[in-house]
């Protein structure tokens, strides 16, 4: 697996910055060529699956995922996410929890991340993607 971990400060109180980045199809706006597909009714929460796939001409990559936790920013606590990757491509997980910090929030998103017929020795590169391609999402959805 390829962990990573972003973090980012953000203006935005909690509730507003938890509901940006569990706004799943807003994610598709910041990750170049790839498109979000809900496969499930709203509101989100445990059991919510949806699709990100990403396609360059003729070639398409699909990452589908389902939110196996779900447990939104109350007045004593931070809000935290978990999404399992349920593809034959990508497996893995990601995190996503956003804290109070200060008149703001901070948002942390940590992910293992795995791409089947990559060898292991490309981890490091991998997660280096990671960190660019989400931690440019992450941004633009806080600042957006």
């Amino acid at each position: 697996m390829a962990p990573f971990l972003i973090e980012r400060r953000s203006r935005l109180p909690v509730d507003e910055a938890w509901r940006r980045l569990t706004h799943w199809e807003r994610h598709a706006v910041s990750v170049p060529l790839t498109r979000i597909t809900v496969t499930t009714p709203p509101p989100s929460g445990t059991g919510t699956r949806f699709t990100a796939r990403t396609r360059l001409g003729p070639l398409a990559l699909d990452d589908p995922m389902e939110v196996v936790r779900w447990q939104p920013p109350t007045g004593h606590g931070p809000g935290r996410c978990r999404l399992e990757k349920r593809g034959r491509a990508i497996t893995g997980w990601a995190e996503i929890e956003v804290y109070g910090h200060g008149a703001g929030s901070r948002a942390r998103w940590t992910e293992e991340l795995r791409i089947r017929g990559v060898p292991r020795v490309f981890d490091p590169l991998t997660a280096w993607a990671g960190r660019l391609v989400f931690g440019r999402a992450l941004r633009r959805l806080l600042d957006g």
